[in-house]
Parts: structure tokens; sequence; C-alpha cells
């Protein structure tokens, strides 16, 4: 699969602050990736370092194939990475004709990207009647007006409405469906788990995982256990390979999460044989969210 574009060890230091630590990874072509991380893991920092706003301190980053320079790349680029800036007198046709004007690309095709962001109907509103959520669809339709390769979106549902954030995914969805590649920046896992194939989770600017959405779901799940020598219980799982970590609750219930499969009877019997009763066994899988935490919460 063609890459689009590959970040190899991408570092960026405001002072003493790093913002971006040795962050690598791929986009290849026609996925939808999310960048995943709380506010100020460094995923704005990221991306406006790939679209030539923010300068680098080192480690590297080449678009397409590796020879195209990064002026002629952005030329197949769209991007939204802050709030649109529209002028509010004028229509929605007559700002993105002056888009087209600025980015030196035919007209033709305003009324094709309106009809795909909604708001065909809206053509000639004057842009200051436009709702947030309004406005930032417009905003997609003027990213998408050179035909780009890659779409490239900053937190594009941030302060929308349930129905706005509905409309936005539906747009993105819509988008990737027609082969375009885009890349998201979000701290929202639900964005991340509804409309990416491909995710890498970033915390103080350092990856914690990059790949397919579905296989970190695919993970071995977890036991919830207790018993009455909840201090020997705890010991033995420290010890045991088929186990990566476990937390105890107030309530002295103990979360051991899997690092092999293992079924409930196995671990059952293997506990009895070393003389350790348990009062509560029950198996489950670990949501996408209980990963996450568990990614983020690790690194202090």
């Amino acid at each position: 699969m063609e890459n689009i574009l590959t970040l190899t060890n991408l570092t960026k230091e405001f002072g003493a602050i790093t913002a971006v630590k040795n962050l690598s990874f791929t986009i290849k072509k026609g996925n939808v990736y999310g960048i995943l991380g709380p506010n100020g893991s460094g995923k704005s920092t990221t991306l406006g370092i790939v679209l030539n706003v923010v300068n680098k301190t080192s480690g590297q980053f080449t678009w397409f194939d590796g020879n195209t320079s990064t002026h002629d790349a952005l030329k197949k680029v769209g991007a939204i990475i802050e709030r649109p800036n529209f002028y509010p007198y004028m229509t929605a046709s007559q700002n993105l004709k002056l888009v087209c004007k600025i980015k030196e690309v035919n007209s033709s095709k305003i009324e094709e990207k309106l009809e795909i962001v909604g708001l065909l109907d809206r053509k000639d509103s004057k842009f200051r009647t436009f709702s947030l959520g309004m406005k930032q669809r417009l905003a997609i339709a003027s990213a998408l007006l050179n035909d780009p390769e890659i779409l490239i979106l900053d937190e594009p549902t941030n302060g929308l409405d349930p129905q706005g954030i509905h409309q936005i995914r539906e747009i993105i969805k819509k988008i990737a469906a027609q082969g375009t590649t885009i890349l998201l920046a979000s701290h929202l896992l639900d964005e991340v788990e509804k409309v990416c194939s491909h995710v890498v989770i970033i915390r103080k600017g350092m990856k914690l995982y990059s790949g397919r959405v579905d296989e970190m779901n695919a993970s071995y799940g977890f036991f919830e256990l207790k018993s009455n020598q909840n201090s020997i219980l705890k010991e033995w799982i420290a010890k045991h390979k088929d186990f990566k970590n476990f937390k105890e609750d107030q309530k002295g219930k103990i979360t051991a999460f899997l690092a092999h499969e293992l079924d409930a009877e196995s671990l059952n019997r293997q506990l009895f044989k070393e003389g350790i009763v348990l009062t509560h066994i029950v198996k489950r899988k670990e949501s996408l969210e209980e990963q996450f935490l568990q990614l983020t919460n690790n690194l202090k």
C-alpha cells in the first residue's frame, strides 16, 4: 500500500518543554488515521510540523514517495488546523470562490463539495448566519476544493453539539469511502473508535501505540478476582507469566490483565492447587477505553 506520510524520530522542543519526542509512524493511502491523546499531548504540534507551520527540532518527515518537496506535497493536502476563517458578509459560495483563487484551483467543483458537506441548499446564505457546525462543514468543503489525496483535521468536532458532532463524523466517513486518506487529531476516544481504521496514541509527545483500531481491541481480556487471601493472590499474579499487570480497588476486588489466553476454569484450578480459594471470578473483555486508559496512565 502506497505511503502518504512518514514520520521518523520527529522531535519538537519549545525551550525546556519537549512537545513531540522521537515520534515515528506511517500513514498509508486509503485509511482513516486518528492521532489520539489527552489535551497537550503534542497532536496539534505534530500536525503543524508536517504542514510546515511549525519548525521541527530534529527528526524528519517525508511526503508520498519521499522525493516530493513539502511545498509540492501540500498542493495535494487539504487541512483544517484552526477555526475556519471566512468573511461573515459573504455567502458560502463567494467564500469558497475566494479560497479557489488563493489555492489557484478551478471553482467548478464548489457545488460538488458543498453537496458532500450538506450545505448546497445554503450556498447563497451569508457565512454569519451559519451555526458553528455549519461553519465547520464549510471549512471541510474548502479543504476539499483541490481534491486532496489526504485530508488533515485537528479536533474536527470540538465545541459542537451532539447533532453537529454526528454530522461531521458522517461526512468524514463519506469522504473516506470515496478513497481520500484522512488524518485527524482528537482527544475523544469515541470519535476515533467510530470513524478511524488506524490509531496512533500519544502522551507527552511520545507514541504509546500505533496500529489498527480493531487490533488494539483484540486483547486477551482481564479477570475480576476476590479471595480471602488477597495478599497471597496478588503475589501469585505478579509472578505468573499469563498476566501483564493488576490493580486492587478499595473493596478488595483485583483486576488482573492478561498477557496470554487463559480461561476461568484453568485459572481456578491453578489457584486451588496453590491453596488459594476464590470467592469471586469473572472474565471480561477489555474495551478500547480500558486499554486507552491503561496506556495513558502507565506513563507518568
